[in-house]
């Protein structure tokens, strides 16, 4: 579906700071305890970077799956109960709500309970456990930090990459945390995954083409969420392809012929969540290798 050279856009976007971020990663895990997995609950797979399991080896791990309060409940609780399976504890939070600091806090002494027993019995205690956020840009990574600390330490912005520079933060007794960058992968494997990334904003929307993000975005949520698309939509016909959808409701909404609008449309309704809530990834469509 997508040409060759818009993947090339993408791959040109990602600036020397993706490989500092990465060699800063790698150099900072001897100073964390455990490492913080941040991806966006509506993308469990496609917003982690396949590049920082690898660095991240056998360093113990908190998968957070974060902007909880947009995602499917039903998808969500798959994906808690996949990853459990495959070892690693994992949370689904929202990081606006004021109890996400007591979760990640406890969520962190039951991964950490064996070292913290270990450490007890040789005489040492661990007051503070240290960790690092790792996750792609828009994971919502600075509303969570802000919310851990207390206070307004890191620069909000819903577009990709604002976030500059790291730093330690002390969020309470329990816990202090090393800030690091967003990290986006320096190629996609899956074109899927790019168009899921852009329906969300997780990339810059100049880097896709709007058509076809809306495409997909109408295909999968006739697949999946087709009631709340008929209910935000009246007229909608979903008997329809994509593309007659598209042609059809833009003359309905009295665009003429300016698709450029409906798509805008959309993927702000999508954004918005004006469908409800959604998820992008399916546990059914895990790959073995994943």
């Amino acid at each position: 579906m997508l040409k060759g050279f818009h993947f090339m856009a993408i791959i040109q976007w990602f600036p020397g700071h993706m490989s500092k971020a990465r060699r800063q990663v790698q150099e900072n895990l001897k100073f964390v305890d455990f490492v913080t997995v941040l991806v966006d609950a509506r993308l469990p797979l496609s917003s982690q970077n396949p590049m920082l399991t690898k660095i991240v080896g056998d360093k113990p791990k908190l998968m957070i799956l974060n902007k909880v309060d947009l995602a499917d409940p039903v998808a969500t609780k798959e994906w808690q109960e996949y990853f459990e399976s495959q070892g690693i504890k994992t949370l689904a939070i929202n990081s606006k709500e004021q109890s996400t600091v007591k979760k990640v806090t406890d969520a962190a002494k039951s991964l950490m309970a064996d070292k913290i027993a270990r450490q007890k019995e040789r005489g040492i205690q661990i007051e503070t456990l240290r960790t690092m956020i790792i996750g792609i840009p828009n994971a919502g990574k600075s509303t969570l930090m802000n919310r851990l600390a207390g206070k307004k330490i890191a620069v909000v912005g819903n577009k990709p990459g604002v976030t500059k520079g790291q730093q330690w933060l002390k969020t309470n007794k329990d816990l202090e945390i090393l800030d690091t960058p967003g990290i986006l992968w320096p190629k996609f494997e899956d074109e899927d995954v790019a168009l899921k990334l852009a329906l969300t904003g997780a990339i810059k929307d100049q880097l896709l083409p709007m058509d076809e993000v809306t495409i997909f975005g109408l295909e999968y949520f006739k697949s999946h969420y087709p009631k709340e698309l008929q209910e935000r939509y009246k007229q909608m016909n979903l008997e329809q392809e994509a593309p007659e959808i598209i042609m059809e409701m833009t003359q309905r909404l009295g665009f003429r012929d300016d698709y450029d609008r409906f798509y805008s449309l959309f993927v702000k309704d999508v954004r918005d969540g004006r469908l409800g809530r959604y998820t992008l990834d399916r546990v059914g469509e895990v790959d073995a290798n994943d």
